[in-house]
């Protein structure tokens, strides 16, 4: 039995589909490519780092930046203050788009679908922080402690990538699953290092940085559409989180979900603009003067929203140069036996290899059976906990709080990103193997997989 096509039959409302799945099947192509290169540029830093040339990688990496202006100075090591204080705030910009699009547009829109990723990523948060606070125990009051957020998030990059290696057999309900289980965790995360790790808050720049956020609301209330105006504003906010004693990121963040979803000209007007622009090409004179031109591409750039069109160009810088640097600079530290079975080391590795999938199983389990959620179309439980040991690929979000837990203390930070390193290593394995034996083809699955097949050849087709 024939069907129609999706794309160009008349009687079917794609629209609304391709709105929601177009940037979806960007973002999923952006994150597979770019967990290769993520990849690549941690094994570079890590050779780099136990060859004879380690002494050029570190020192290269703490060559001092500063800017200075009078009295005035701002500045420090080029890894730590360009790379995870600067760059990464874009990073975590992009990050607050990606959750305003799926609050807005996405998942995390509707609380049904929703309820399963969020529970799930808040079990896959505090299961890993419980296991590390329970083999850190002894250490409560000492630095080794504060490392309780290290195994808590999912590096989506990663992930995707495995999940894109794996092919069209991982259902496209485990996809959406874990890129919102990712997205969530992000959240978790930025609270955990806005509440926890932030110290000698400085309570008169955070009320100049809230009044750069309402500064910024107003400007797009009042329909300024300048990027250099917001550039200039957000440069100012961040100054103003980075002196307050907030990590900078927080306020990447924050402008991201400050960003209007909205479109300013709808597709009604942008109709009526094309047929006017048509109208004059059809008329016996040179063509459309320039008030008419520049109205014409005045609503076709006002006719996707700033949120989508930020995400769309800072994506892949983010992807393929953000986050590879982040990667070159924070993932290069000298591997030795001993240092795998120190207990910072163990403690991150099983949180990310145990206490992720045993949160993610145990906490969707009880929502599924009280019936606040349901598994999606095509994911099984043994499916799901294939999903949860690759969410133990912790990685970037793990380097990164970390640094901000162990900031000064070199060795505890080197034996923490071993534990990173092998518990998202193990995570991954462990994770590709669950899936690769619960996926294989047989009859059953061919035939229950049919909607879910479609669904992701929709995606991809747009």
């Amino acid at each position: 039995m024939s069907h129609p096509d999706r794309r160009t039959s008349p009687h079917l409302p794609v629209a609304p589909i391709r709105r929601f799945a177009r940037p979806l099947a960007q973002f999923l192509q952006i994150e597979s490519a770019s967990g290769f290169v993520l990849l690549v540029c941690t094994l570079f830093a890590l050779v780099l780092a136990n060859s004879f040339a380690a002494p050029l990688y570190h020192a290269f990496w703490h060559t001092s930046v500063r800017l200075q202006i009078g009295g005035w100075e701002l500045g420090g090591d080029l890894g730590h203050f360009v790379v995870n204080d600067v760059l990464m705030t874009i990073f975590f910009f992009v990050v607050g788009l990606e959750i305003k699009r799926e609050l807005v547009a996405g998942e995390l829109r509707d609380a049904r679908k929703a309820a399963l990723p969020l529970v799930a990523a808040l079990g896959g948060m505090l299961v890993p922080a419980g296991i590390y606070m329970a083999i850190q125990v002894n250490h409560f009051s000492e630095p080794a402690f504060r490392g309780w957020g290290v195994p808590m998030a999912t590096d989506i990059a990663f992930v995707v990538g495995i999940m894109a290696v794996l092919g069209k057999r991982v259902p496209f309900g485990l996809k959406i699953m874990l890129l919102s289980l990712a997205i969530a965790d992000d959240i978790g995360a930025v609270i955990v290092i806005a509440a926890f790790y932030s110290t000698g808050l400085n309570w008169a720049m955070l009320a100049a940085a809230a009044c750069g956020f309402a500064g910024v609301r107003l400007l797009a209330r009042a329909g300024v559409r300048a990027v250099p105006v917001y550039i200039l504003a957000g440069a100012l906010i961040w100054l103003a989180v980075y002196k307050s004693g907030v990590h900078p990121t927080v306020a990447g963040v924050m402008l991201g979900l400050l960003t209007p979803a909205s479109v300013w000209v709808g597709r009604d007007a942008l109709r009526l603009s094309v047929a006017d622009l048509q109208a004059s090409l059809a008329e016996d004179h040179a063509g459309p003067d320039v008030d008419e031109l520049e109205l014409m591409a005045f609503a076709a750039k006002e006719s996707v929203s700033p949120l989508e069109r930020l995400e769309h160009r800072l994506h892949p810088w983010v992807g393929f140069a953000i986050m590879p640097l982040f990667a070159l600079a924070n993932a290069g530290v000298h591997i030795e036996l001993k240092a795998v079975t120190e207990p910072v080391s163990v403690a991150v590795m099983l949180g990310l290899f145990l206490g992720k999938p045993i949160g993610v199983m145990l906490f969707s389990f009880a929502a599924v059976k009280l019936g606040i959620a349901k598994l999606p179309h095509g994911v099984t439980w043994p499916v799901l906990l294939g999903g949860g040991f690759l969410a133990g690929i912790g990685f970037t979000m793990s380097l990164f709080v970390a640094g901000l837990a162990f900031k000064g203390d070199e060795p505890l930070l080197a034996d923490a990103k071993i534990g990173i390193l092998l518990g998202s290593v193990l995570s991954a394995l462990v994770g590709v193997g669950v899936l690769v034996w619960t996926l294989r083809p047989n009859p059953g699955h061919k035939a229950g997989g049919a909607d879910t097949g479609e669904t992701a050849g929709s995606a991809r087709a747009v």
